[in-house]
């Protein structure tokens, strides 16, 4: 997996891609169309971070590379690398429990919080990929 140069592109089977941990400063692109939303994308070295019509949707501190990104109603999965490991927050439903897999392994379930948050940490090394998978129990 490589960083995605474009800052965030759609996949042929209606995913999307975006992220770039190797930037120094930071770049963002708005207004990018995916499936009828806009999107828009922050990233460098420090965070990424992806917001769908004005809301959030993914952030990770530091930066990351996040590949084949699918958001239904009941889950999330996307394949991320990064060159250390990083703290993944998601937008979800408040208050619902998910299980989270990583790689997959189970991760153990968790409650998103009144506002719909969800924290993960996920361990990367650098150039290798890891596969998230977050569902609604």
């Amino acid at each position: 997996m490589a960083v995605i140069s474009e800052l965030i592109r759609s996949e042929a089977d209606g995913t999307i891609s975006f992220g770039d941990y190797t930037l120094a400063d930071k770049k963002k692109l708005e207004d990018y169309k995916h499936d009828g939303d806009l999107y828009k994308v922050k990233t460098f070295s420090d965070i990424t971070k992806l917001e769908r019509n004005g809301m959030f949707v993914y952030e990770s501190v530091p930066g990351t590379a996040v590949e084949k990104f699918d958001c239904t109603s009941d889950s999330v999965s996307f394949t991320v690398e990064g060159k250390e490991d990083a703290m993944i927050t998601l937008e979800l439903e408040p208050e619902t429990s998910y299980d989270i897999t990583v790689n997959g392994a189970s991760a153990g379930q968790m409650k998103t919080n009144l506002g719909g948050k969800l924290n993960l940490s996920v361990e990367l090394d650098p150039g290798v990929a890891v596969t998230v998978q977050v569902s609604r129990v």
